[in-house]
């Protein structure tokens, strides 16, 4: 057995003992043996415990509550719609190859500014200029035949003429007795073949029209693909790559570069159905990227139509960027203007739930008692935060407010303003 723990904790018991159930001995004896007097036994006994329960203040009803209250008169605040965007290009396009070749230009770099209709990428001419060149001969032989057929046309209207002047002839001596009536059919079958040939020469002349039209046709075509071998910039921008690099072989729809315009630069967010209502066209906004820059524009575009996964509004807000120091993509917490709303300026302390989960503050109302008042949050302050929906004028209890519910009697003292 292990006789010392045994004995420790006899000890302790023992002393636990003295110190519980004989304090009062032991009080005793500390004076006595530090030569002190010991008190007498009714003098032990507090006065409290024999005097009479303490009354309330005056005029105060039972049960009330001590609190502290702050008054607070509404004033109008500039409210914003706050969301979350990002930056975007103004104009993106990916410059393409129209017509197939080997690039003979050498390679702009990335990042390069290049002027709208600077040339990025240049294809070898290959046979195309010999088809423009055949194209060319082609149209000038077509329009050789337009005035050919044209004569025939001429031709064909001064023998009709000659038909109908024999036939009119012919037709009065045969009337007359002094002609036979085989001359006379034999000219009326004469102007029937004068009108013939002249149907057949005015076609003629639509063919070889016809031909001069199929002929500049070909010659525009060789044209439009010379000059398609030159792909150049449709706007003034940034290169977000290299060009076509010198001896690659393009196909039409081959990446010739892509290029970016960033000023102005675009703030894109979505706005909920709750806040749309309260942005227009024209409203001023600004933003703050995640840089710590600041920048300010106008809102110029509000989507009418909701996006139908999220519910929500597509806006675009034009802020100039002529130094180009806002890049494409960056992320931005944009704040957009919107009408004055009348609000009070609480202690974020004194903000509470109640029983139903609902935001609001304690107030004191005519007759001292304290009331719930619901809130709706605008933003917050370095000096507390604004809240809506609550009467022009308001007590709110700022200490205390968790100790009452409605109904409670309140002793109300008003903060100090230092406070």
């Amino acid at each position: 057995m292990r006789v010392f723990p045994m004995i420790t904790a006899l000890l302790v018991c023992v002393v636990l003992y003295g110190v519980v159930m004989q304090r009062d001995r032991l009080v005793s004896f500390a004076q006595s043996f530090r030569g002190e007097t010991p008190a007498p036994e009714a003098a032990a006994m507090p006065e409290a415990d024999t005097a009479p329960e303490a009354e309330a203040p005056a005029g105060l009803r039972p049960g009330t509550v001590s609190v502290v209250t702050r008054h607070s008169v509404a004033q109008e605040v500039d409210t914003a719609v706050v969301l979350r965007g990002r930056t975007e290009a103004a104009r993106q396009v990916v410059v393409r190859a129209e017509t197939s070749g080997r690039i003979v230009s050498d390679p702009i770099r990335a990042g390069a500014f290049v002027e709208e209709g600077q040339l990025l990428c240049e294809i070898a001419p290959g046979t195309r200029e010999a088809a423009l060149a055949e194209a060319v001969a082609g149209l000038a032989t077509a329009r050789s035949r337009l005035p050919e057929a044209e004569a025939r046309v001429d031709e064909a209207e001064a023998r009709l003429q000659e038909a109908q002047i024999n036939n009119t002839a012919a037709s009065r001596l045969s009337e007359s007795g002094f002609g036979s009536e085989t001359r006379a059919v034999s000219t009326a079958a004469a102007v029937s073949s004068a009108e013939a040939a002249i149907r057949s020469a005015q076609a003629g002349v639509e063919s070889a029209r016809s031909g001069i039209q199929s002929a500049e046709a070909a010659v525009t075509r060789a044209e439009q693909e010379i000059e398609r071998l030159r792909i150049t910039a449709p706007f003034a921008g940034l290169l977000e790559g290299d060009t076509a690099e010198l001896g690659a072989l393009m196909q039409p729809g081959t990446d010739c570069a892509t290029v970016i315009q960033l000023d102005p630069i675009k703030l894109v967010g979505y706005v909920p159905e709750a806040d749309v209502a309260r942005i227009e066209n024209g409203t001023t906004a600004g933003a703050q990227l995640a840089t710590g820059q600041r920048v300010q524009g106008t809102v110029t575009f509000l989507s009418r139509s909701a996006d139908p996964q999220t519910r929500t509004f597509r806006v675009e807000i034009t802020v100039p960027n002529a130094d180009l120091e806002i890049r494409d993509g960056q992320t931005a917490d944009i704040l957009i203007a919107a009408p004055g709303q009348m609000a009070h300026l609480v202690p974020s302390s004194a903000l509470t739930l109640n029983d139903e989960g609902i935001l609001g503050v304690r107030i004191v109302d005519d007759t001292d008692t304290a009331r719930f008042a619901p809130v709706s949050f605008l933003r917050d302050t370095v000096d507390g935060v604004l809240v809506a929906d609550l009467p022009e004028t308001v007590d709110v209890i700022v200490v205390g407010q968790e100790f009452v519910t409605d109904g409670v009697p309140v002793d109300p003292h008003e903060q100090e303003p230092t406070q």
